[in-house]
């Protein structure tokens, strides 16, 4: 599932003035300065989506000029950020979107990869372990699970590897997504590989390439990952 998709859900959320209890949330009018704002957002989180970096910049910058409190501005500009290596200034944007929407998982996941990449391993496993046992709506639960196992796969500290629970939680997203989230079932390709199962490491990379609609860039980044397995190697970040 794309994260844009995903995106929307708090979309509809922030435009919700109604909630009903143990229920979805109820979609009513909203003024049109936040439904103005709103666009911005979803703007720049399309354009993002298609590698328009500066688009989505001059979109979010907007949105957030006429609210800086508006979260789902704050996650996209550090989603740009985290795009531009500026993490620092991602957590940040992360860690304030957080402080206005504390149910923001997608805030959450994005602040753990981070820290992942900044080699912050303990904080990050720590925040995917939260966020798993919050057990959320069904399409979070799978990006959590998903981003757990690629963490569990690949991190480059070898105490924090686990290809056995990588597997587990990678076959878990994908069965939440009915095998159609290309991704997912990359991860799990990736997976099998740090557990030493290149024959199914080969297998389910396959079948990642298989998914209909999978864009060029992204079949591009899978053959690399099957080369490698070809060659008997794990994935490293």
């Amino acid at each position: 599932m794309e994260t844009s998709k995903i995106f929307a859900l708090s979309v509809a959320i922030l435009s919700s003035a109604t909630l009903v209890p143990a229920s979805v949330p109820i979609i009513v009018a909203t003024p049109a300065r936040m439904r103005a704002a709103m666009k911005l957002v979803t703007d720049a989180q399309d354009q993002l989506q298609k590698g328009d970096v500066a688009g989505a910049k001059r979109n979010v910058d907007a949105a957030l000029h006429n609210d800086p409190t508006l979260w789902p501005a704050l996650y996209v500009r550090a989603e740009i950020f985290s795009h531009e290596g500026k993490y620092d200034l991602a957590l940040q944007d992360c860690n304030e979107a957080l402080r206005q929407y504390r149910g923001f998982v997608e805030a959450a996941l994005l602040r753990a990869q981070i820290n992942a990449r900044l080699g912050k391993f303990a904080e990050a496993i720590k925040e995917f372990d939260y966020l798993v046992s919050l057990h959320p709506r069904n399409v979070t639960l799978a990006r959590a699970l998903s981003d757990r196992a690629w963490f569990r796969a690949t991190c480059p500290n070898a105490s924090f590897r686990n290809g056995q629970q990588a597997v587990k939680d990678a076959k878990a997203a994908c069965s939440i997504m009915v095998w159609k989230d290309e991704h997912m079932i990359d991860t799990l390709a990736v997976a099998y590989a740090e557990s030493g199962d290149f024959d199914s490491a080969v297998q389910y990379v396959a079948q990642a390439l298989a998914v209909k609609g999978i864009s060029p860039e992204t079949a591009k980044v899978f053959k690399q990952h099957l080369a490698l397995f070809q060659q008997r190697k794990a994935i490293r970040v």
